[in-house]
């Protein structure tokens, strides 16, 4: 990239020093070489325009665009008001007129300027994003934080083509999982790392529309308070797995998906007369009772199973007791392992 924008600078460059010598032929100058010496220093100063706004992007300039119009507009606006006749009818303030509605375009312009790049998360992070439907709806949109991704199970969701929402990761997310997968610690440096893997897995498939936006959001300092303010700003969704993350969504009314509710909603429903495989894990309050739990954390009382703590074993539902932690399930001890 960097190399591209060289010799399109030196093209630049030797583009205005042929133009300088065509302009000094055709009119026939004497000294044609202060025309081209001065279309040479206007091309460096043009360069050197460039290289002084190499951290200003697209979304600077589009917020200074909006700015510069808007006070354009309201100095328009202002000096074509009947405030100015009295002043034009006059001739000693007459003549001034003209420099009053030049200040007043130069100042509105720079004020309405310095707002719009001031507030440029707000402005660039709506409209990039509009559509135009004969409905009024929310985007189908999901912005992806940190813990959404070190989960691992996103990736699998997006394989099987149930995800239906374009994706939307931004580029601190990533460098914050950077930062994880560089950590002195262990335990957070295999996270960041899974997190990493997680996302090179999403980015490889085709059928995921997902989007990184590679520009930070000056407001809030914590990754939290950034990604919050993205889903707001894009009318998307929050997906996360972090709880507390959720609540702060929540109260700023913001939709939020987690991966933890979708897996137990495809969890199959247990009823009466189902068989299936437990692991007994300690005694039931009857002498003969063996307790298990399954997957989603109910606990099985297995009759006439005690002997067998510790080991996996059939079962077959007998009965479903609701209470106030979830619902107690009672089963009978197969000896045949359960046919799958």
């Amino acid at each position: 990239m960097r190399r591209t924008i060289l010799v399109l600078r030196i093209c630049f460059v030797l583009a205005s020093l042929i133009a300088g010598g065509l302009i000094a032929y055709l009119n026939s100058d004497d000294q044609a070489w202060v025309t081209v010496l001065v279309a040479f220093l206007l091309s460096v100063f043009v360069v050197l325009v460039d290289v002084l706004l190499k951290g200003f992007s697209i979304r600077g300039l589009t917020a200074a665009s909006l700015g510069l119009a808007m006070g354009a507009l309201i100095s328009f606006l202002v000096g074509t008001s009947p405030f100015f006749e009295p002043l034009e009818s006059d001739p000693d303030l007459g003549p001034n007129v003209y420099l009053v509605r030049l200040i007043l375009f130069c100042a509105l312009s720079y004020i309405c300027a310095v707002i719009a790049l001031r507030g440029k998360d707000e402005l660039n992070m709506i409209i990039p994003y509009v559509r135009f439907s004969k409905q009024e709806h929310r985007a189908n949109l999901a912005v992806v934080d940190t813990s959404a991704l070190i989960d691992g199970r996103l990736a699998r969701i997006c394989e099987s083509g149930w995800m239906g929402f374009a994706l939307v990761v931004p580029q601190f997310v990533i460098d914050e999982l950077h930062g994880i997968a560089e950590s002195k610690d262990s335990s957070k440096r295999a996270k960041g790392q899974h997190g990493i893997e997680t996302l090179n897995l999403i980015r490889q498939m085709d059928q995921v529309d997902l989007q990184v936006p590679d520009s930070d959001i000056e407001k809030g300092t914590d990754v939290e308070a950034k990604v919050l303010f993205l889903a707001e700003s894009m009318n998307a969704c929050l997906l996360t797995i972090d709880i507390n993350l959720a609540k702060l969504a929540e109260l700023r009314g913001i939709p939020w998906l987690n991966v933890q509710d979708l897996a137990r909603a495809l969890q199959k429903e247990v009823i009466v007369g189902d068989r299936f495989e437990i692991d007994l894990v300690k005694q039931g309050r009857e002498s003969d009772q063996a307790v298990g739990f399954i997957s989603d954390g109910s606990m099985v009382v297995v009759g006439q199973a005690s002997q067998h703590i510790g080991s996996r074993v059939s079962c077959e539902v007998e009965s479903i007791l609701p209470t106030t932690g979830g619902r107690m399930m009672f089963a009978k001890y197969l000896a045949d392992p359960v046919s799958v």
